[in-house]
């Protein structure tokens, strides 16, 4: 039995089915998205999402979806399934799924009457394709097949209404044709790999809803344009292939190009092989740089997202060679960030104050799972260069104090990963002496100067173990509560006395400022108050503003977002922290931890893990179906978990 199979009893369950997403994505930056009966709920779904850099730097909807329909005796089934106006579902296509299940591809078996059809889909790596394969399971007689395409030519932040501006003209290609509903857009071509016949019926399906967009308080309906329909004999012995490109493909090699992609994929088949494909989904190659997407389906690569997550996504799972050429491309983002020169990569957020210092970290993943001499090889020099940077004053939001502290201002702005904002202010104004941002300066003082002094920079190593040391003696002064937790910023005679998941990362860095004796005392208290089975809570329910429920329209979510909702990635490094203390006496404790993530493969985003989750029971998953940061990290604890398993 697959690992990740759905039955027909949820299947034709539209509140189970409909809340549960499908995601592939071809490594460069396009994607295949819908729920798993193909009704699009989203305006971000569909079938074919790629970038179109000719027109801007988001991602457009070009075939939004395509409804089969078996026709056998002159007698017509729809598989297909909308939601209209009214949770109106048309035309019920769910009603004849009999399983679903996604260990390779994604896989749906129809029964019609006497009909039994297999749909297999996959998005072709590094190109622009969506194939999908019809095979004829049993039929007892002569059986049709009619695929229609629903176009949509937007960008995801859009809908696209009928408009008189949207070209019907299609040229036929072999086995298909191709067309172009707007200027400036690819030509989409849509190919079997067997003659078929189309028919060229143009009309609009008017008042599509996408109740996600519904529920988020956003417009959420349009209309999407049909041009007609294609139609083709189907017999067990010769399956039919569909291709939906920007390009057009030699049709008869269809059948083989998708068995040789489908072998390629990496098995769905336990938890650890989710995680893994998970984590290629995130990889974007653009060109000869290479970047990690913060996540699916709305977000760009984010500096800090990337950093924190490139040691899970590629080193936890032996992928040297991919991280590598990210922190190529990263490195030449640092570069132009702090020559100040106008930024050419497609890295966000560089500016951040924290970024550099995350960047420090990743690097020392990399000395800690390759070897200190390779980290040092490799990337000693941009070590040097950042920590100079630092050091020296340059960077525009980041000032090193007489006490060795890191300041920030982040009054106005929102600077930290907490990072939502309304009415053009931060809902979590953090500023000043930040503990993350001074934890990260204690380890990349720390780090950075065992590691450039042994191989041989003594005079720098020797500065910044100085530093250090002064950082170190401040931190615990200005920190450190009578309580035994940390404070979460202090500005001058303002002191965040909140209980917030920041602190936890004095606790679980290989350098801090911190004994045994208080990072147990701050284990303690985020064991007691933000631990969740999804992830640490943003916030205490003790603290004031406590606000759990990541629901609404975006002011109500924005309030919500960093207020008391669970973060799987904060987990990573609170488990990081309690396997340091309590060593294999923690095994069992992390083991039944991950078992809470285990169970979220087939809840939301079926074999990922969604951005975050509510702060109270039942913790439901909550915003992008699938974030790097979280995959990355639960994939670094499983390979803690493997490395003590093995001491």
């Amino acid at each position: 039995m697959s690992y990740l199979r759905f039955d027909k009893t949820l299947m034709t369950n539209l509140e189970e089915s409909l809340t549960r997403e499908i995601l592939r994505t071809n490594r460069s930056g396009a994607y295949h998205c819908s729920t798993i009966v193909d009704c699009n709920t989203r305006k971000y779904h569909g079938l074919l999402v790629i970038p179109v850099p000719e027109l801007d730097d988001e991602n457009h909807v070009l075939l939004s979806s395509l409804d089969e329909t078996v026709i056998q005796h002159g007698a017509e089934f729809n598989l297909g399934l909308h939601k209209y106006h009214g949770d109106n579902f048309s035309p019920r296509g769910h009603k004849y799924i009999r399983e679903f299940e996604c260990e390779k591809v994604p896989t749906t078996i129809y029964r019609v009457g006497g009909v039994v059809l297999k749909k297999e889909k996959l998005f072709v790596h590094h190109e622009n394709r969506i194939l999908i394969r019809y095979t004829l399971l049993d039929a007892h007689s002569s059986t049709t097949l009619r695929l229609r395409p629903y176009l949509a030519f937007r960008s995801v932040r859009q809908y696209t209404h009928e408009n008189a501006q949207a070209s019907r003209q299609y040229d036929a290609v072999k086995n298909g044709i191709k067309t172009c509903m707007y200027p400036g857009y690819p030509e989409l071509f849509m190919q079997t790999n067997c003659p078929n016949e189309f028919h060229f019926q143009p009309d609009w399906y008017r008042g599509i809803e996408y109740p996600k967009e519904q529920e988020r308080g956003y417009d959420f309906n349009e209309d999407l344009y049909v041009p007609g329909y294609f139609e083709m004999e189907i017999t067990k012995d010769h399956p039919v292939v569909f291709s939906g490109g920007i390009s057009e493909i030699e049709t008869a090699n269809l059948d083989q190009l998708f068995s040789e992609e489908a072998d390629r994929r990496t098995p769905r088949d336990n938890f650890k092989h989710c995680l893994i494909n998970a984590a290629h989904q995130f990889l974007n190659k653009q060109g000869d740089e290479s970047y990690v997407l913060a996540g699916y389906p709305w977000f760009k690569c984010r500096a800090r997202d990337m950093f924190i997550s490139l040691p899970g996504l590629m080193l936890a799972i032996n992928e040297t060679d991919k991280f590598e050429t990210v922190m190529d491309t990263a490195s030449k983002a640092i570069y132009e960030f702090m020559k100040g020169e106008p930024a050419t990569l497609k890295v966000y957020e560089m500016e951040h104050p924290d970024v550099l210092l995350w960047a420090v970290w990743t690097i020392q993943q990399y000395a800690k799972m390759v070897s200190r001499d390779a980290a040092r090889s490799k990337y000693g020099a941009l070590l040097k260069d950042i920590m100079t940077y630092l050091a020296e004053g340059k960077h525009p939001n980041l000032r090193v104090c007489d006490n060795g502290l890191v300041y920030a201002q982040g009054r106005d702005k929102a600077i930290t990963w907490m990072n939502a904002m309304s009415n053009g202010r931060p809902v979590t104004p953090r500023t000043g002496y930040i503990v993350e941002f001074n934890t990260l300066w204690y380890n990349a003082l720390m780090f950075v100067g065992e590691l450039l002094g042994e191989g041989g920079d003594t005079e720098f190593a020797g500065t910044l173990t100085q530093l250090a040391e002064k950082a170190g003696k401040a931190f615990i002064d200005t920190f450190l509560n009578e309580y035994g937790y940390l404070l979460d910023y202090v500005d001058g005679d303002m002191m965040d006395w909140s209980v917030r998941p920041n602190m936890i990362f004095a606790a679980a860095f290989d350098y801090s400022p911190l004994n045994a004796k208080q990072k147990k005392g701050v284990i303690d208290i985020v064991t007691k108050e933000l631990l969740t089975p999804k992830g640490l809570r943003s916030l205490s329910p003790k603290s004031g503003g406590y606000n759990p429920n990541y629901v609404g329209p975006q002011i109500q979510r924005d309030y919500a977002y960093h207020q008391g909702t669970a973060w799987p990635w904060l987990e990573g490094f609170y488990l990081e922290a309690y396997l340091r203390i309590y060593k294999r006496s923690a095994i069992s404790f992390v083991e039944r931890q991950m078992i809470s993530f285990e169970d979220e493969l087939s809840l939301h985003c079926v074999g990922s893990i969604p951005e975050l989750f509510d702060g109270n029971p039942p913790f439901r998953g909550r915003g992008a179906i699938s974030f790097a940061m979280n995959v990355a990290q639960i994939l670094r604890t499983l390979n803690l978990l493997e490395k003590y398993d093995n001491q």
